[in-house]
């Protein structure tokens, strides 16, 4: 019986991940800081500091992403360079597919909420985000 049990709860645990549906893509829009990166071989590097974040905008399963540097203001110096996307679904999961002058790829949206964002690239390395906060000392 002891084995059953345990089975229960194992697929309760694992089982219970939530499913990103194509409304959660509207959290995509906003402000993004990278919080940690974590290697095919599992490791993890962790940037506790950010001077540049990703501010990303989604409409219609198209969008962009462009680095601007926040500033102490509550403004932000933006690059004129922005990344463009499309998100399409295979076999339920979101990929988010860029296409620019000189390259190709695609990154899977492994986790989405309103305030994380995790995407793994196609080398397998996972990218995890938080929403960032905007410092303003005025």
């Amino acid at each position: 019986m002891r084995p059953l049990y345990t089975l229960i709860l194992c697929l309760a645990l694992f089982g219970c991940k939530d499913k990103i549906v194509k409304s959660d893509l509207n959290f995509i829009t906003g402000y993004w800081e990278i919080e940690k990166v974590t290697l095919p071989d599992g490791s993890k590097k962790e940037y506790p500091v950010n001077t540049s974040i990703d501010y990303m905008e989604v409409n219609n399963l198209m969008g962009f992403r462009k680095k601007v540097q926040p500033k102490f203001n509550g403004t932000y110096d933006t690059s004129n360079d922005a990344e463009l996307f499309t998100i399409y679904e295979r076999d339920g999961v979101f990929f988010m597919n860029y296409k620019t002058e000189l390259s190709e790829w695609q990154e899977k949206i492994v986790s989405l909420s309103k305030n994380n964002l995790s995407l793994k690239s196609e080398d397998n390395i996972t990218y995890h985000y938080k929403r960032f906060e905007p410092i303003n000392i005025n």
